[in-house]
């Protein structure tokens, strides 16, 4: 037993930041091995934009090992913590969405869930099946487990806190209702991200309060997105979606920096231990080129997101296009004749879906990232006179052609 419990810890601690408490893990673990009673594994997703990125896919992937060796998956769509906003990792308070919103998030969520784990053995919750039903005195026996004090240790808080920016009241209610899930679905262990530290903590409390035996905790890295710096994330327009294109997932791998190379083979894919620990070694060896190591990274997750052949017609692609400077076979086009004779640059870039909002289009054309028939666009304020044939590029791989009558 102790060889198969070895497997099962070495398997679910790869790539762990924390397993807390590591002994009382363990422990459990054992048991649940020796007594063949899966471990109930939750994890919660706030649908606060539409897609699932490779960043989201760190905590799911943890789950789908967890998975494999036969323990019960518990998914949590957060529907009401959504409307609350994580306050994790933010210095100001979100803006706050409404349900339908929130819902329709949800809708593609499920969808995309499945891409990796095994939806006949994944439990999926709504936390709305138990917050709608609470009553305000219910509300206030929870929030009375907790004191100010405790919510203010938390870092974030603390920060905003001593700078005089506002902390609204229903943003200390996060931790709470992120911990009552726990109670609510009885989990045996939760996973999170780093950042998520003190929520699944509290979630441990709680349910010591409400009389259950405390969750184990298992936290992962924040997957840096592609600008090197920043957490993975839509809004900031630095994430590979995993419902995107083999041409674009494979053009935005590319463009990752080489410093992330290895923490993405070992957070986003499932290769085995002894060809990560060569990957590891190959981009200390300076006669190896990691254009190499980042081709086989993007093979290795177009393929499992779409398929081997889409991974080898999208290195393709992009070898033709990046190394013999030849433009792509296929570029979309884009009809303008609703703009009349010119337009602003960014309502171009966003109608035409090259952007995800105003925002990231200006981001993308203080970078440097937007091109009209080979000139750089140098203001956000440019308007764009039009004609037949125009071609947009933005960042190193996605083209538009802009046809107007």
């Amino acid at each position: 037993m102790e060889s198969e419990f070895q497997r099962h810890f070495d398997l679910i601690s790869r790539g762990a930041v924390d397993i807390l408490p590591e002994e009382e893990f363990q422990e459990r673990l054992r048991r649940s091995i020796r007594e063949k009673r899966p471990l109930r594994v939750k994890q919660g997703f706030d649908p606060t934009a539409p897609d699932i990125h490779l960043g989201h896919t760190v905590g799911i992937r943890k789950l789908k090992q967890f998975q494999d060796l036969g323990h019960q998956i518990v998914l949590i769509i957060g529907d009401y913590t959504a409307m609350v906003g994580d306050p994790a990792g933010r210095s100001a308070t979100r803006p706050r969405l409404n349900h339908e919103e929130v819902m329709a998030h949800a809708e593609t969520y499920q969808q995309q869930f499945f891409k990796i784990l095994d939806r006949s053995k994944t439990e999926v919750h709504f936390n709305g099946e138990w917050f709608e039903k609470m009553s305000f005195s219910d509300i206030m026996e929870l929030a009375s487990k907790f004191t100010v004090a405790r919510i203010l240790e938390r870092d974030d808080f603390e920060k905003r806190f001593e700078a005089g920016n506002p902390i609204s009241i229903h943003e200390f209610m996060y931790p709470l209702m992120q911990a009552y899930d726990s109670v609510a679905i009885e989990a045996d262990v939760e996973i999170g991200a780093t950042e998520q530290k003190f929520n699944l903590l509290t979630g441990r409390e709680i349910q010591q309060d409400y009389g259950q035996k405390p969750q184990l905790v298992l936290t992962v890295p924040v997957l840096v997105g592609l600008d090197g710096h920043q957490r993975m994330s839509k809004s900031l327009g630095n994430y590979i979606g995993i419902d995107e294109s083999p041409n674009n997932m494979f053009g935005k791998i590319m463009s990752i920096p080489d410093s992330l190379l290895y923490s993405y083979f070992e957070l986003v894919t499932d290769i085995p231990g002894a060809e990560l620990k060569s990957i590891r070694e190959a981009l200390k060896d300076d006669a190896v080129n990691p254009m190499e190591v980042k081709k086989r990274l993007g093979h290795t997750v177009v393929t499992m997101y779409h398929s081997p052949e889409a991974a080898d017609a999208a290195q393709n692609e992009f070898e033709r296009v990046f190394t013999k400077r030849e433009l792509p076979r296929d570029i979309p086009e884009f009809a303008a004749d609703q703009y009349g004779r010119s337009v602003w640059i960014i309502k171009l870039l966003t109608d035409s879906g090259m952007a995800g909002s105003n925002g990231e289009a200006r981001r993308l054309i203080r970078g440097g990232g937007v091109s009209i028939d080979g000139e750089k666009v140098a203001s956000e304020d440019y308007e764009l006179a039009l004609h037949d044939d125009m071609l947009l590029k933005v960042g190193k791989r996605r083209f538009l052609r802009i046809r107007c009558s």
